[in-house]
């Protein structure tokens, strides 16, 4: 005859519980509860904006706007915001740059989608910002007609140097699309 092996449990071992474990409830569906981190709340937000172009003494130029950002630094970007209830990016995008600069424009074409992610207000926020290239129909700058009052200025610069100014890495590649669509390089 055979010697039989003792039978082994299916069971996978625990780790013995140590008393400070058992006080803060480890290996427990309590303690687990205790443990989980509440997931924060995501939001998805769009937005649309862009370059507008215009000749300025000669010169290929862009509207931007000068607003704080969350320190309270003054920062140079691209017009833009958000989409209203029905209304398309292209619309978005021909009205926040109205609204911030004054200017009128209308589409030449989409230039690029900016998706990113960041945190505020204890959520997460997935934003994704629709940047056009427009023609200026109109030229005179103002701040005057943003409702959300963001915008504290606005400014035409060079085309050629305005990337320099922009606080943001997204938007300088936008313009670096925009002058070479333009054939005018880097």
């Amino acid at each position: 005859m055979s010697a039989q092996l003792p039978r082994r449990s299916r069971a996978v071992p625990r780790p013995p519980q140590t008393r400070l474990g058992r006080l803060l409830g480890a290996n427990t569906s309590q303690g687990q509860q205790r443990n989980h981190k509440p997931r924060i709340p995501i939001v998805e937000e769009t937005s649309a904006g862009g370059l507008v172009v215009a000749l300025i003494d000669s010169i290929p130029s862009v509207a931007v706007i000068a607003r704080r950002n969350r320190l309270g630094n003054i920062e140079w970007c691209l017009p833009k915001g958000h989409l209203e209830a029905g209304e398309t990016p292209m619309d978005a995008a021909v009205r926040e740059i109205h609204e911030e600069t004054g200017i009128q424009g209308t589409i030449i074409t989409h230039l690029a989608s900016i998706d990113y992610w960041f945190a505020g207000s204890g959520r997460r926020i997935h934003k994704v910002v629709h940047h056009f290239l427009l023609d200026a129909k109109s030229y005179d700058l103002t701040v005057e007609n943003d409702p959300d009052q963001e915008a504290e200025d606005a400014a035409w610069m060079p085309l050629e140097t305005v990337a320099n100014h922009l606080a943001y890495p997204n938007e300088r590649r936008v313009v670096g699309i925009a002058r070479e669509l333009l054939d005018l390089g880097d």
